[in-house]
């Protein structure tokens, strides 16, 4: 195998690993594996430190009016991807942020790969061949997938990646 293939499938790996990273590490009131990922003191509007079903209701009514651009009570294709996308280059900012230490702006090809592997494309190589033989079959790449599926509780299993439509 050329090394220029080996750094197209290490490439190829490390963005799809990377990807879900920002995904998962969306933080307090971002989505992840999981749905929603809020704390406690974002439902307790009051602060008395109880939850009620009203304070879940207004938190409900609050996330939805996010999405509801218009404020019809309907949410159309366009706005949902309109607020997906916001949420992902806020994300993204943030992730960009973390990972430019020395705050110019400015990400190195090294910063990005130790980033996406900690210790470059080899060490994924060698983790998902698991025949040795240098290379990674589709078996072993859809394995792969499984792997992280498994991981995430089902997560990428249904609807083509996302969760159950609730």
């Amino acid at each position: 195998m050329s090394t220029m293939t080996k750094l197209t499938i290490a490439a190829a790996l490390t963005a799809m690993v990377a990807g879900s990273a920002v995904y998962a590490a969306g933080g307090p009131g971002r989505g992840g594996p999981r749905g929603m990922q809020i704390d406690f003191s974002q439902l307790d509007a009051d602060g008395d430190g109880l939850v009620t079903q009203a304070e879940l209701d207004a938190h409900r009514s609050a996330r939805f009016a996010e999405i509801d651009a218009d404020g019809n009570g309907d949410v159309t294709l366009e706005e949902f991807q309109s607020h997906a996308q916001a949420r992902s280059s806020e994300r993204a900012a943030e992730m960009f942020s973390r990972l430019d230490a020395d705050g110019d702006g400015v990400l190195s090809r090294d910063v990005l790969e130790a980033q996406g592997g900690r210790r470059g494309g080899g060490a994924m190589l060698e983790r998902l061949d698991t025949d040795g033989d240098g290379a990674i079959s589709e078996a072993e790449f859809e394995a792969m997938k499984e792997r992280f599926a498994e991981r995430r509780g089902g997560f990428g299993k249904r609807h083509g990646g996302g969760r159950a439509n609730r």
